[in-house]
């Protein structure tokens, strides 16, 4: 801007006067605003819930929810074994399965989503994605055989608890095997 004495500033050309000039009103200084009174009486439970739910069903919806955790009911007991769920959104379920199981999964698809969404009781997968895993270990893992008969102590242990005691850790070493 330049001035050109006349009491106003040219701006290309144009006269604009000072006391037209729109001045800046001055900035409230910057105060935290009080919170709201709290309120310690009885609320209902949605009131309660509200917050805490609505972050985890941003992350996962009520539904895939459901599929997640009742997927050995939902899948079937051969199914369950061999893919676990891994994600579900936007209609599409990703499953964790070695890399042969996938593609056996993958012929079997139609089926597979067909079965899922009559059990949820409606259509929420539309297709299968397959992620390759290193096979799950069984659940529980495989019981040892009982011995057929306690192994009798050696005679020559001091009577006693002290003999008792080293009775009792030959029987659960012979045990072991």
């Amino acid at each position: 801007m330049a001035d050109d004495g006349d009491g106003g500033d040219t701006m290309r050309g144009v006269c604009v006067p000072e006391e037209g000039k729109k001045k800046r009103a001055p900035r409230a200084p910057i105060v935290p605003q009080e919170s709201a009174p709290r309120n310690f009486g009885p609320r209902g439970i949605a009131a309660v819930l509200a917050p805490v739910t609505r972050p985890a069903f941003r992350k996962r919806a009520p539904a895939a929810a459901q599929l997640m955790a009742d997927w050995a009911q939902l899948a079937g007991p051969e199914l369950a074994a061999r893919a676990a769920p891994l994600k579900f959104a936007g209609g599409t379920l990703t499953l964790g399965c070695t890399g042969p199981t996938a593609m056996e999964l993958q012929l079997a698809a139609p089926q597979i989503i067909g079965r899922l969404n009559l059990a949820l009781g409606q259509s929420m997968i539309e297709r299968l994605r397959f992620e390759q895993q290193a096979p799950r270990p069984p659940a529980t893992p495989p019981a040892r055989p009982k011995p057929r008969h306690p192994a009798a102590p050696p005679e020559d242990l001091p009577p006693g608890p002290l003999g008792e005691a080293l009775a009792r850790l030959y029987q659960g070493l012979k045990s072991r095997g």
